[in-house]
């Protein structure tokens, strides 16, 4: 796919729930509201669809790929809108019926959906009372994927993948970075603006990191500050801890004035880089 000479694209920002019916409403509200605002792409969050007390419940809502009421509903908004859609993580049923891959899904805007990423790292914190082990109820993906965006290439990662920075350095070198996240209060306060700053700078790449945000039904605190993130490692929007939307201008020129500018991704030596 040509790339276009700029786009307008938006993060989504939520405090989802154990409701699906609710978290989908909200994910509708947030993506016409961007829509009408001109985006063209549009990203919510990891777990914009569910974030109960019980993380096998997640599991139990796990659709098949390619059919389930999470991705019809993805789908339909897509069509409807008008916007490519990335929908944050949905699960997605594997072989073992106990864990599910939590699967990021590109939707077009006439709803077909164009690619798939299953989360590759799988997220492990321990902190006082504060314990995560996704690998519990999660299946981890087996390979990097890299999607034909509306805007150059669009490599495909959630939320923990961001501090593996091999995972962004593989062929084709991406133009846009998405990162739908639900970061830890934690875990973001420390991190989050850092690494998304970096994974921009040393990939000369836009980033997309639409996020969760406040304190959920479960217990979590997530840190919020959704943004997008340009070739140089500028913030062009960010939101703070509540729910919103986003948007801000992917420029080509900019993107290809950076590469010139400063020939990063042309001098590199290492094997596999």
């Amino acid at each position: 796919m040509t790339m276009a000479a700029s786009i307008s694209a938006a993060v989504v920002q939520l405090l989802s729930r154990d409701d699906v019916a609710a978290n989908l409403a909200e994910a509708r509200r947030h993506v016409e509201d961007a829509a009408r605002q001109g985006a063209t792409l549009v990203a919510l969050p990891e777990y914009f669809c569910f974030i109960g007390r019980d993380e096998t419940a997640r599991v139990a809502l796990a659709e098949t790929p390619g059919d389930g009421p999470i991705q019809h509903a993805l789908a339909a908004l897509a069509r409807e809108t008008g916007v490519w859609l990335l929908g944050g993580t949905v699960p997605i049923r594997g072989a073992d019926a106990q864990r599910a891959y939590n699967s990021s899904l590109l939707f077009d805007p006439d709803g077909v959906a164009v690619s798939r990423y299953d989360k590759l790292h799988l997220f492990s914190f321990q902190d006082g009372d504060e314990q995560h082990a996704e690998a519990e109820t999660m299946l981890a993906g087996e390979q990097v994927v890299s999607a034909a965006g509306p805007f150059g290439s669009l490599r495909l990662s959630v939320c923990y993948d961001l501090r593996f920075p091999e995972l962004y350095r593989a062929a084709p070198a991406p133009d846009v970075i998405a990162v739908p996240a639900a970061f830890t209060y934690t875990t973001g306060l420390a991190h989050w603006s850092l690494l998304l700053r970096a994974r921009a700078v040393e990939n000369q790449a836009f980033v997309l990191a639409p996020a969760q945000c406040g304190q959920h039904g479960n217990g979590w605190r997530t840190y919020g500050h959704s943004m997008i993130v340009d070739p140089w490692g500028v913030v062009l929007a960010e939101l703070d801890q509540q729910p919103g939307v986003a948007l801000a201008t992917l420029d080509a020129e900019r993107l290809r004035a950076t590469r010139v500018r400063l020939p990063a991704l042309a001098h590199r030596r290492l094997a596999g880089a």
